[in-house]
């Protein structure tokens, strides 16, 4: 990212642009990007487009509703566009740049939380994206401040997810971070706003129920075959079940995350 070449400074001219490029989510193919146009609250910085596209059909409505709102419409070679969107096989020669306001960097949430008790979640490596999609439209329906989602190990923002979320992604509040135990650690050792970190597992003997909601509080979702990493586990106050009956051994991650949005709200 541009941001990570330049020389770093705490002037109000940096800050506001880092927070601008901070709020950038790019998403690929042409049905994402349309239905993405098509909904007036997502506002559009850039479109790009493979210079090998056919202007027919629905790159055509695309290249009508960017010019509408009257954004920035950049053409590449395939190669080009590969790079903006890292995804050559199912970019389908479109990608956008989205200004999501509720997108950014897990640290302008740490350092200006919406209340002092704030709830959030994170992903620890969930890789397919129906699960990721649906924790998304779980965070934005419930009651929680938003989701922690590293970099690395988890399912993309990609097409399946954005479809799985049933479009909820651009009004959730996504926290980008590039390591998740780093990030945990961060909140758990902040002077101002620190927070309480509980993984979920199966095997826990503290249960979700016991969590006071009058402190800062982040639930951890491990991988759906593996549970929680053990780096991020370490990072955890506390492991947490959700008790079960008739032998059953879990839920589903999304069904955890939907059951944590809602925790005392029903």
């Amino acid at each position: 990212m541009l941001f990570d070449v330049m020389n770093q400074n705490d002037s109000p001219e940096y800050l506001e642009r880092k927070r601008f490029f901070d709020s950038l989510l790019t998403i690929f193919g042409r049905k994402p990007v349309l239905e993405a146009l098509q909904d007036n609250s997502v506002d559009l910085h850039r479109l790009h487009l493979a210079k090998s596209n056919r202007n027919d059909g629905i790159v055509e409505e695309i290249i009508q509703l960017a010019n509408a709102r009257g954004a920035e419409i950049v053409y590449h070679d395939r190669q080009g566009l590969s790079r903006i969107s890292k995804n050559a096989k199912q970019d389908q020669g479109v990608a956008a740049d989205l200004i999501c306001q509720a997108y950014g960097n897990y640290k302008d949430f740490l350092a200006n939380p919406p209340r002092s008790n704030y709830q959030l979640l994170a992903v620890d490596s969930i890789t397919n994206p129906q699960n990721l999609g649906m924790i998304i439209r779980s965070v934005c329906a419930g009651f929680v401040d938003g989701l922690i989602i590293p970099e690395k190990g988890c399912a993309k923002l990609d097409a399946l997810v954005i479809k799985a979320s049933t479009g909820t992604l651009f009004r959730t509040r996504i926290l980008r971070c590039k390591q998740l135990h780093r990030c945990l650690e961060d909140f758990r050792q902040n002077d101002q706003h620190p927070a309480d970190v509980y993984g979920l597992s199966s095997h826990a003997n503290a249960q979700l129920k016991d969590v006071p909601s009058d402190t800062a509080n982040i639930f951890v979702l491990g991988n759906e075959t593996h549970g929680v990493s053990d780096v991020v586990s370490e990072r955890c106050n506390k492991m947490l079940a959700i008790p079960m009956n008739n032998q059953v051994e879990s839920l589903n991650v999304a069904v955890t995350a939907s059951l944590i949005a809602f925790r005392g709200q029903i």
